[in-house]
């Protein structure tokens, strides 16, 4: 890996714990410090036990919605927590989200986060996430806001119901494609998420926090 592209991933990876240790919330990881040895950045976090919702989703399949819609709960007041701290998370997946052992909900990887006041450190005209769960401005190089995260969650609420997220294609670039159509072509017997909703094509008419919290305690 060229040199500079190790750098962008320490400063990354130190980011990512920066962005956790302002947030203190049960649903999101404890990060207790951050420190370097030999140029690399170490993070010290808690230990959650369990598996990620996406090897939840691989090991048992698809998620009644009752119990979809309490994980979508807990991340939504992650993000809610995140959101009050300036830390848009920016990668809202299944790989991020730990059904913990202990009966928590917890948010991970806040290595591409955005805290307010920082400088980005993505090349000019990339685009960092993964596309499934990609907000279709962040896909078009527009500026996200909190509202991205919201989509990113009603997609992964979609996933955990069904097994997948809507746009998944055959490549990362037409996923990117699908996520931006103004139109989605659905199945007539798809299941509604327990979202009621929350993945529509552009996440400006997305529910705000408080309205999908409400329709999350609905499906619950």
């Amino acid at each position: 890996m060229p040199e500079a592209d190790v750098r962008r991933l320490y400063a990354r990876l130190e980011r990512e714990a920066w962005a956790a240790a302002r947030i203190s919330h049960r649903n999101v990881v404890t990060v207790y410090d951050v420190a370097t040895d030999g140029g690399r950045p170490w993070i010290v976090m808690e230990l959650v036990r369990g598996l990620s919702l996406a090897d939840l989703l691989e090991a048992e399949g698809p998620l009644e919605p009752p119990r979809a819609a309490r994980i979508g709960a807990e991340v939504l007041s992650a993000l809610r927590a995140a959101h009050g701290a300036g830390v848009p998370h920016r990668d809202v997946k299944p790989a991020n989200v730990l059904p913990a052992n202990d009966g928590r909900v917890v948010l991970t990887h806040f290595g591409i986060a955005t805290v307010e006041g920082s400088s980005a450190l993505t090349m000019t005209g990339e685009v960092v996430g993964s596309p499934e769960f990609l907000a279709p401005e962040r896909a078009l190089g527009r500026t996200p806001g909190p509202e991205s995260d919201l989509w990113s969650l009603g997609v992964l609420l979609y996933a955990a119901v069904e097994g997948a997220s809507p746009f998944r294609q055959d490549t990362p670039l037409s996923t990117c494609e699908a996520g931006t159509e103004t139109e989605t072509e659905t199945e007539e017997e798809e299941t509604e998420p327990p979202t009621g909703g929350a993945s529509p094509s552009s996440s400006s008419s997305s529910p705000s926090a408080s309205g999908q919290a409400a329709l999350l305690r609905t499906g619950r």
